[in-house]
């Protein structure tokens, strides 16, 4: 069972179907929707400020989901896919995204539906990305638009896998 801590009276809530790993740890003001995953070694951190997370929402091995103490809460919406390691910070990321590995949103960031923020990518504090972007670098820029092929062959596809993948540890 992951370990799930009540801080200042807040205890996290989930909603039906959601598989915690083992190992993954959720603390504080947190609510979740149905059938999210949050995988091994996963942190989201609601203790100093509200981490609102969509439906079917996958938070992948090693990612951290955090806020700034009475600045910035953190809003994640449907069909999300957080990548390993990535760090989510205090930000708003709309629905259908992808925020590749070892990716980092900071605080009040907004990410439009429908984007991508490609593995590594550094999305600074305050920086709007407007629905349908390519985002890639240090700091992170527009490169393009997500093509209907990667919005498809990414978005969707690692999306409906992570659902598929909390089956198999959900079976009995």
């Amino acid at each position: 069972m992951a370990l799930i801590k009540t801080v200042r009276a807040f205890t996290p809530r989930f909603g039906v179907g959601c598989f915690l790993a083992e190992n993954a740890v959720v603390v504080g003001d947190v609510a979740m929707g149905d059938r999210c995953s949050l995988w091994f070694h996963a942190v989201v951190r609601g203790d100093v400020n509200a981490v609102r997370i969509g439906h079917r929402v996958n938070i992948q091995d090693g990612a951290v989901l955090h806020c700034t103490y009475e600045r910035a809460a953190l809003t994640i919406g449907d069909d999300v896919s957080i990548g390993h390691r990535a760090i989510v910070h205090g930000c708003t990321v709309q629905d259908k995204v992808l925020v590749g590995m070892g990716a980092i949103v900071m605080d009040h960031a907004v990410v439009g539906t429908g984007s991508v923020i490609a593995a590594g990518a550094v999305v600074t504090q305050g920086t709007v990305v407007e629905p349908g972007s390519l985002m890639a670098g240090v700091p992170a820029r527009r490169i393009g638009p997500v093509s209907a092929e990667l919005s498809a062959g990414e978005i969707e596809r690692i999306a409906r896998n992570y659902l598929m993948y909390a089956g198999w540890f959900t079976e009995g």
